[in-house]
């Protein structure tokens, strides 16, 4: 049964309502290896502002968004507004940044990693490409496929005879986390993640914004530039302002009146 975890937890702050964990990159990885250690299955998600708009208003993502055994912050602006809510986090964990480490501590440990998702042949690049940065990684199996119902008994199958103990899945929000919540309890594995883009930044499809823009939180600037259509997703941000905005003047108004947010 997959583990279901809260927001009380001392170490999370919510964000709009969604929990996520105050721990840097390679607290995350050392998380990952207690959670596999657990005899449970878990779900990991990387929470960005769009991640938050958008689960204020689909009730099904937000409910896995909260569900989540760890939740890292992938995004400058959920950063920023849990310095805000006066509960830092220690800075992004990106599903980018966050998987070289990951397939070091995989090939460490000898845990087998299935890659699933994205457009054809790009999850084997981002395969090869780990292997090569943590030799020893076990690829225990790569497929395409798609987040429609109708591909998920084949999907399941190759992860049955796989049998990995970690899963990454590149579908893209919300598809990715539905498909996790949806299927998780049906296969074997034992920690699960969506990682949006990162198999086409580790393919070498698509670059990543220097590193200077990323440490300031202004990747989606370039990544904008890059691809301008992405400009109707970038309208998340505004609305992210004005719903963290709406939030902290509620807690401030409860607060100040004796109540608790």
């Amino acid at each position: 049964m997959a583990h279901t975890a809260t927001d009380a937890t001392p170490s999370r702050v919510a964000v709009l309502g969604v929990p996520v964990d105050c721990l840097s990159l390679s607290e995350t990885v050392d998380r990952i290896e207690h959670l596999m250690a657990s005899g449970r299955q878990h779900q990991i998600v990387t929470v960005n502002p769009e991640f938050l708009v958008a689960a204020r208003y689909h009730r099904a993502f937000r409910a896995v968004l909260r569900r989540a055994s760890l939740a890292t912050a992938d995004g400058a602006g959920v950063v920023l507004a849990a310095r805000l809510l006066g509960r830092p986090v220690r800075g992004r964990v990106t599903g980018a940044d966050l998987l070289p480490l990951l397939a070091e501590r995989c090939a460490l440990r000898g845990w087998g990693v299935f890659f699933l998702g994205a457009a054809p042949g790009v999850a084997a690049l981002a395969a090869a490409a780990l292997q090569q940065h943590a030799p020893g990684l076990r690829v225990a199996g790569v497929w395409s496929g798609s987040p429609v119902l109708a591909d998920e008994p084949a999907i399941l199958e190759h992860l049955r005879l796989a049998r990995p103990e970690v899963l990454l899945v590149a579908y893209g929000a919300p598809q990715q986390d539905l498909w996790i919540a949806r299927n998780l309890t049906r296969t074997s594995v034992q920690v699960a993640m969506g990682v949006g883009g990162a198999f086409d930044f580790l393919a070498g499809r698509k670059p990543r914004a220097p590193r200077l823009l990323r440490q300031a939180g202004l990747e989606w600037i370039y990544r904008l530039w890059l691809e301008p259509w992405r400009y109707k997703r970038m309208l998340a941000l505004p609305a992210f302002v004005i719903l963290l905005a709406r939030d902290l003047l509620a807690q401030r108004v409860l607060y100040r009146h004796g109540g608790h947010y």
